[in-house]
């Protein structure tokens, strides 16, 4: 298989060549979303990034089980108050049972990662569908010695697990400086240690959400969810665990120290995290009062946006910044964002559909002459995206070399260059390249396809209506086509062959 792909793991802080545990396979776990609310602008960086990874696997040609839960037991917060349940909580304010609250705001989730282009998950599971998973690893914490009930709630016992292993590699944190920042919260006297966390918690009589376990009625924890849901899924050891940098630390610190006690080995090779959305500089969050609905992004309807912006203009905009790198978003950039894609997906398209009716451009057809520079360097821009897509994920230097390719496309689609300026084969590079990379690895797409296809045979007609005018020289039919096109934002062009062109202004 591909052996090229270097990834860079958060556990080593190191650029790794990527080589799974099955050869052919790969075994991928992303945490998903807490439904007890709206996605919002910081959930779309994180799945598209995952799409894209997952997108290339596939084209590599692996066989990919790709894991992404719902957590829809609405988790207590280490950071917060800590019997207080979102989902509970969120469904008594807007009057609903929890699971209600569940569907609406999964099925609006699942309708924003398709407004994306994300491809689905192979297997999507729920925290509610897999208790019986998380009470069986509890139980197994606690037979190894590393949890303990008090009360009818388990905590994990980090003291003891850090004293035999690397407990905070990932996070970077110092178990003394996590004692000494542990803030006092509720309950915390039931715990040996303040950094311990709860794999089960009993629940007060107010809670709604509950389940029977051997330590009487509660709910989970949050970490555990994800340990039984991606063991279950893709086994003791898996490839590649993905998610937030916020997520580093408790959220994968915990899940890293509960699984390796369960299943007796550290469960993933490959940590991938994406970093943070900013807004105009400062993080995004509800303590912020900033933080944006991917339903207000959409249609506009917030008071930080100046317009409405299509989901193809967000998924272009997280992808121009390496997965790695702060994204600032602002409406200056989502405006530049939106004016660079349609500058890109309309040479795209042109490309896509260009057919050379000559011999210039056919695959046995012999080149007589040596490559010329502008050959030279489309076939190193285009061979670099490889590269680059292989060196962690680049997508931000793959757009950056698309858009050194638009003009010389533009050029020739404008006549400004002759085709045969290309190879036979350089020009079949290009467009086979940019299709692979445009539509099955980056995911872009001309937006609302459907439509597209509907307005392309308006237009095929009002073409043929204006030639057809021109061929009698009714000029006044032929400008009046042209004029009201144009104030509905459609512009023609009279193309030197006689033909004609038109392209949304």
């Amino acid at each position: 298989m591909h052996m090229s792909l270097r990834v860079y793991n958060s556990y080593t802080r190191e650029k790794e060549v990527f080589e799974p545990l099955t050869p052919g396979h790969v075994g991928m776990y992303v945490c998903g979303p807490t439904v007890s609310g709206e996605s919002h602008l910081g959930h779309a960086r994180p799945y598209i990034t995952f799409d894209v990874v997952y997108r290339y696997f596939l084209h590599l040609g692996y066989k990919v089980r790709y894991v992404r839960n719902i957590t829809d037991a609405g988790h207590f917060e280490e950071e917060g108050r800590e019997a207080e349940d979102k989902i509970s909580k969120k469904a008594q304010i807007e009057r609903l049972e929890p699971m209600e609250l569940v569907q609406k705001y999964t099925n609006l989730y699942h309708w924003a990662m398709h407004k994306f282009n994300n491809l689905d998950p192979t297997i999507e599971p729920t925290a509610t569908g897999h208790i019986v998973e998380q009470i069986g690893m509890i139980e197994e914490i606690i037979k190894a010695g590393y949890a303990y009930e008090v009360n009818g709630s388990v905590y994990f016992d980090v003291k003891k697990y850090a004293a035999g292993h690397e407990y905070g590699k990932l996070s970077g944190r110092v178990l003394d400086d996590l004692l000494e920042t542990t803030r006092t919260l509720e309950g915390q006297e039931e715990k040996h240690d303040r950094a311990d966390f709860a794999l089960w918690k009993a629940a007060p009589p107010e809670h709604i959400m509950r389940w029977k376990s051997p330590w009487g009625e509660g709910f989970p924890g949050w970490h555990i969810e994800c340990s039984a849901m991606a063991t279950k899924y893709l086994g003791a050891q898996f490839d590649i665990h993905g998610g937030g940098m916020d997520l580093l630390f408790p959220h994968h610190e915990s899940e890293i120290a509960q699984s390796t006690i369960c299943n007796h080995t550290p469960p993933v090779r490959y940590w991938m995290h994406n970093n943070m959305i900013t807004i105009n500089g400062r993080k995004m969050g509800k303590s912020y009062n900033n933080v944006i609905k991917l339903t207000e992004l959409f249609s506009g309807d917030n008071p930080q946006l100046e317009k409405a912006y299509s989901p193809m203009t967000v998924r272009f905009f997280v992808l121009q910044t390496h997965y790695r790198s702060t994204l600032d978003f602002s409406n200056d950039a989502l405006l530049a964002a939106e004016k660079g894609l349609k500058r890109l997906m309309e040479a795209y398209e042109w490309l896509k559909q260009y057919k050379d009716d000559s011999n210039t451009h056919t695959p046995s057809s012999v080149i007589s002459h040596p490559p010329s520079e502008l050959d030279e360097k489309v076939v190193r821009l285009v061979n670099e995206f490889d590269e680059f897509i292989d060196d962690d994920f680049n997508t931000a230097k793959v757009l950056a070399n698309m858009f050194e390719l638009v003009p010389v496309i533009n050029s020739i689609k404008d006549k400004q260059i002759s085709t045969d300026a290309l190879s036979a084969e350089t020009f079949a590079l290009l467009q086979s390249k940019m299709k692979t990379f445009v539509e099955d690895i980056l995911g872009l797409t001309t937006e609302a396809e459907g439509e597209t296809d509907k307005l392309k045979g308006v237009m095929e007609v009002l073409i043929a209506l204006r030639k057809e005018a021109r061929a009698k020289k009714d000029w006044v039919t032929s400008d009046k086509i042209r004029k009201q096109l144009a104030e509905i934002g459609v512009q023609l062009k009279d193309e030197k062959d006689g033909g004609m062109s038109w392209s949304l202004s």
